[in-house]
């Protein structure tokens, strides 16, 4: 192992660190807004509403990641419209076709997350708000969304470990970040093993932390749903002698002759 090598390299790694962490938030905090009211949309009894939505989300599942951020960056390219449009300032960018990519993969995954925790409400939960007088928006506000986002907690923490990870696809399109910053030390050194290692132990270390994180989080808001230990009541010596001096005295039983 040469340590010497991996030293020397560590303030690489931390740059690609920032960059895999600043693509991983941002992505995330875009995709969970736009995944709210598309889950939203995607449980709702109108077809003109659900549909798109279900479609949307059935195409960004049903092709890989990689060929998105490539379409993206590589294949918008080629069309002399893009290129003279005024989206092209941001289209020719590595960061925003990047981010774009992520966040509307995470979006597609996490609405039908959301979605399914808003179909698993119970019934009776959305009756005693009704007759509480809620309905429509203030009804989603105040109790189908908290209650199915705190469901959603443990599907959307493997959708979050899984972007992360996905984020090392980022490189593809010129981004340093971690696995980039590996390739880079490897092409200068030949050490397979002290260069994706060290990119393997950052990665493992940042995917601890957020289960970490969530177990927390499941632990704070899905308390009521953890099993309950068994508590035997038991009263105190005061409050039996006091039930026995209300009782009625028994009386003895008749004599027969």
């Amino acid at each position: 192992m040469q340590w010497q090598t991996i030293f020397e390299s560590l303030p690489l790694y931390v740059e690609g660190i920032r960059t895999t962490l600043v693509l991983l938030v941002i992505s995330l905090l875009s995709s969970f807004v736009l995944a709210v009211p598309l889950a939203v949309a995607r449980v709702s009894a109108k077809p003109w509403l659900s549909k798109p939505v279900w479609f949307y989300t059935y195409v960004l599942r049903g092709t890989p990641l990689l060929v998105q951020l490539f379409i993206l960056y590589h294949g918008l390219a080629q069309f002399e419209a893009v290129r003279e449009s005024a989206a092209w300032v941001l289209l020719r960018n590595a960061w925003f076709c990047a981010w774009l990519a992520f966040t509307l993969n995470s979006t597609a995954y996490t609405t039908e997350i959301f979605a399914g925790a808003l179909k698993a409400t119970n019934n009776g939960e959305i009756e005693a708000a009704r007759s509480y007088g809620l309905s429509g928006f203030t009804l989603y506000r105040r109790i189908l969304l908290p209650s199915a986002l705190r469901r959603a907690l443990p599907q959307y923490s493997n959708e979050v470990v899984g972007l992360m990870h996905a984020t090392a696809i980022a490189s593809t399109v010129t981004l340093v970040d971690i696995t980039r910053v590996a390739r880079d030390v490897y092409a200068n050194t030949l050490l397979v093993t002290e260069s994706f290692g060290v990119a393997a132990v950052i990665y493992f270390v940042l995917t601890f932390s957020l289960v970490g994180l969530f177990k927390l989080l499941e632990r704070r808001f899905l308390r009521h749903l953890q099993p309950q230990q068994n508590r035997t009541v038991k009263a105190a010596p005061h409050t039996l002698q006091a039930v026995a001096a209300a009782s009625p005295t028994p009386r003895p039983a008749a004599k027969t002759s």
